[in-house]
């Protein structure tokens, strides 16, 4: 898979990957300490950003650090004007 990517918030681990329009495809989420499985998705349906937030209401935060890394990836910040 290309351009897989992982954020961490409160101990959990996201594994996710950028598809086709920059859609955001969830792969599945560990706990960082030993990778535990806490919910993973099969090869054949990969939920996106907002099918997750149904799902997993719970996990809000780590959707969005998810969220705020793409976007910032996309549109970094703008360097401030000096006065």
């Amino acid at each position: 898979m290309d351009d897989v990517r992982r954020t961490e918030v409160d101990g959990l681990r996201v594994t996710w990957r950028l598809i086709r329009h920059h859609i955001i495809a969830v792969i599945a989420v560990n706990y960082a300490r030993d990778a535990t499985p806490v919910v993973s998705f099969g090869p054949d349906h990969f939920p996106d950003l907002a099918q997750v937030r149904e799902l997993f209401p719970e996990l809000a935060k780590l959707w969005d650090e998810v969220r705020h890394e793409f976007w910032t990836s996309f549109i970094p910040p703008q360097p401030q004007p000096q006065s």
